[in-house]
């Protein structure tokens, strides 16, 4: 039997309890796929980190939902690299490289005011399309009427690193008013290459917040995700793409509050660098992520 070093973090959240959850496996080069998969349903939080291997600068990684293996994943590099740099594995300062099973992302670490590590993880730009024509069946998944639907914004899908259906609400009362199924999701989701629902007002809870947001990933294993670092990404391009934020800057940032209807509270910090053509130059996502519990996983 051998034992594997084990850490779990709430990511988004600067207090235990809040945000997204993760485990992070810090010695999983011997840990081969099947095992993995196994592993993250036994764990069973949204997002498992597997570090095969690691440098100054750089994270070989791999990252799994309890269902399938994620492309990229926000909150888990949170907390994969505020445990990397709070155990020591790694030196503090610069960016870091992440190489993942079929590509490269990079992120960035500095200290916010109160000393705590805020990670923001660079995100490839999504491209938008028109949504699917069957708003009669996301209504019927989402347990809304018609009236809940803004007016003003338009559904689009957002291609990113994951797929994602941008669905904008009136208001808070449209948003706590959701009823899902679940089941239902996941058949909408298959049949219209769907891999998330991203659900956004622009009425918040905290006046310092510009955007209040639901993310629905039935069919990529997470009923509900208090904290989407994704999705919060696509959701800044597609207020940047609709003018609902000042465009007048170089550095356009965006301020998310999810989880609430969880019981888990999470901020999330998006920022979007416009090139000289106004274009999307860099987007990034972070927060911070706050330890719960380190041990050890017997295999």
């Amino acid at each position: 039997m051998k034992a594997i070093p084990l850490a779990a973090y709430d990511a988004f959240s600067a207090t235990a309890f809040g945000g997204s959850q993760a485990a992070v496996l810090t010695d999983a080069a011997s840990i081969d796929r099947p095992e993995r998969r196994r592993i993250a349903r036994e764990i069973g939080m949204p997002a498992t980190a597997f570090v095969d291997a690691y440098g100054e600068d750089w994270i070989q990684v791999q990252f799994m939902s309890t269902l399938m293996e994620l492309p990229m994943c926000g909150h888990g590099t949170l907390c994969l690299l505020t445990h990397m740099l709070e155990s020591g594995l790694m030196p503090f300062g610069g960016e870091v490289e992440l190489r993942l099973p079929k590509s490269s992302a990079r992120a960035s670490v500095n200290e916010t005011g109160g000393g705590r590590l805020q990670v923001m993880l660079d995100i490839r730009p999504p491209a938008f399309e028109s949504a699917p024509p069957h708003t009669g069946d996301l209504l019927t998944v989402l347990g809304l009427g018609a009236d809940a639907l803004s007016q003003q914004w338009p559904l689009e899908t957002a291609r990113g690193d994951f797929i994602h259906l941008v669905v904008p609400l009136t208001g808070l009362d449209a948003m706590r008013a959701i009823r899902p199924d679940f089941n239902g999701m996941v058949r909408f989701c298959q049949a219209h290459g769907i891999e998330t629902i991203a659900v956004f007002c622009l009425e918040t809870e905290d006046p310092h917040r510009q955007l209040h947001v639901r993310d629905f990933c039935p069919a990529v294993g997470v009923g509900e995700s208090a904290a989407a670092g994704t999705t919060n990404a696509a959701l800044s391009s597609y207020l940047l793409r609709h003018a609902l934020v000042p465009t007048d800057t170089s550095m356009i940032r965006v301020s998310a509050e999810q989880g609430l209807e969880l019981g888990r509270p999470s901020s999330i910090h998006s920022r979007i660098t416009l090139g000289s053509s106004g274009q999307i130059e860099r987007l990034q996502v972070g927060g911070v992520a706050t330890a719960v519990f380190k041990g050890e996983i017997f295999l």
